[in-house]
């Protein structure tokens, strides 16, 4: 190629590189601004951070109760209704579905409350009222009369023993009543000689010396059979008898029985256990601190797990003189009539003890009392059902303390209101039922 034409081309392609170089550098340009552009915008669109969202209050919708606590856990029931609605849910039923629903209703009144002593207890028979039957003398069991669980009356044989022992002194008796015979018949026959002068004075006095003799050794052999718990009743044929009866000396009922026929006794062995059950024991233990609440002769209640809803009435009987030194407390007893023998013996109780400072700064209280079984839960808010606008409304309430079966209202509810008192675990499901179909 000629330089010339070299020449040319060179300025020629470096003319070109420099219109290259501009349109790069305005095409660069341009990118960069679309890129910022773009980050600009999309700085703009994005969402608030989770912490800037929380600081910012939630709108409430228009109309709805500042109050409102729907689908919150433990969330109450708002103005009588349940959480959620405007105003009270009210459940209208025909009369044969309250009856068949069993609701009972009763007016709210207020009424007389103390305080009382709560205690765990066990029931005992009453000490006074047991006796363990054992012969007096060795003998072997030839018969047995009763059961164990038998009620028996006072007297009663429970049991034959015969004894070796007792045959002696039976036989003793009955030499001692012929002697007796003997002699008595010797006095007579002197008395009438002595009247007619046909004896003398000494053998008068002699005879009458040898009577009393006999009758003081017939005397104590009858007695003999008397203390090993034989009667002196003479055998039929003569015969000395060597059986005697075990017997129990009240009323009551057989708790325990050891007698095994053939089986030989001893005075040291128990055979039978009889007790009266008409009367318990409840005996408790009572915390020294307790000690200054209660006194003998205080009201007491007493309840078992085998009766819900039964209670049976008593008294405070005793109180021990001396503390336990192990476990610090002092032993107490309420004792309780036992109508059918339906509270058994080993069963645990619960005492109610009236306590001698009761409710209120005037010594007495009232309040507004509901049977427990008619607070049911609500999301979690206690609750009771009134009878209004001809129908049955929920109605959440405060709890007080628990008194028995009942439990005391402390708000939410007033004097003379309608209440349901049994059935308002059916109105509870019925709400239940209604409110699943309305959200359906």
């Amino acid at each position: 190629m000629k330089p010339g034409h070299r020449t040319t081309d060179s300025l020629t392609n470096t003319r070109i590189g420099k219109e290259l170089m501009k349109t790069s550098k305005v095409n660069l340009g341009i990118v960069l601004a679309i890129g910022m552009t773009t980050l600009f915008l999309t700085g703009c669109g994005q969402p608030e951070s989770p912490t800037a969202s929380a600081a910012q209050p939630v709108a409430q919708k228009p109309g709805a109760p500042a109050d409102m606590a729907a689908d919150q856990p433990g969330g109450k029931l708002a103005e009588h209704g349940e959480a959620g609605h405007g105003e009270a849910e009210t459940l209208k039923l025909t009369p044969e579905a309250i009856q068949t629903a069993g609701i009972k209703i009763e007016a709210l009144a207020e009424q007389e409350i103390s305080e009382q002593l709560m205690l765990t207890a066990t029931i005992q028979p009453n000490q006074d009222r047991i006796t363990h039957v054992a012969a007096r003398v060795p003998g072997r069991i030839v018969k047995v009369h009763v059961k164990l669980g038998d009620q028996v009356k006072a007297g009663q044989t429970l049991a034959l023993l015969d004894s070796l022992e007792v045959g002696e002194a039976y036989s003793t008796y009955l030499q001692a009543k012929t002697q007796l015979a003997v002699a008595k018949a010797d006095f007579e026959r002197a008395e009438k000689l002595h009247g007619d002068q046909i004896i003398a004075q000494k053998d008068h006095l002699r005879a009458h010396a040898e009577y009393d003799k006999a009758k003081a050794s017939f005397a104590a052999t009858g007695d003999k059979l008397r203390m090993l718990g034989v009667s002196p009743a003479p055998a039929d044929d003569g015969r000395a008898v060597s059986t005697f009866p075990l017997t129990t000396p009240f009323a009551g009922t057989v708790i325990e029985k050891h007698a095994i026929l053939g089986e030989l006794a001893q005075p040291d062995k128990q055979i039978f256990t009889v007790a009266d059950l008409s009367r318990l024991w409840i005996e408790a233990n009572l915390f020294e601190k307790d000690l200054g609440r209660i006194k003998t002769g205080a009201a007491a209640v007493v309840t078992v797990d085998a009766y819900p809803g039964e209670s049976f009435q008593g008294r405070l009987t005793y109180i021990a003189a001396v503390v336990d030194k192990d476990t610090r407390t002092v032993q107490a007893r309420v004792e309780v009539a036992n109508p059918g023998g339906r509270l058994k013996p080993e069963m645990f109780a619960t005492a109610a003890i009236r306590t001698s400072g009761t409710a209120g700064a005037a010594g007495k209280g009232k309040a507004l009392l509901l049977p427990q079984e008619a607070v049911v839960l609500m999301q979690g808010q206690p609750t009771a059902f009134v009878e209004e606008r001809g129908g049955f409304e929920p109605r959440a309430v405060e709890l007080g303390e628990k008194l028995r079966e009942r439990v005391v209202i402390k708000n939410g509810l007033k004097a003379g209101e309608r209440v349901v008192t049994a059935g308002a675990y059916a109105l509870k499901a019925r709400l239940l039922k209604s409110q699943i179909s309305d959200e359906h």
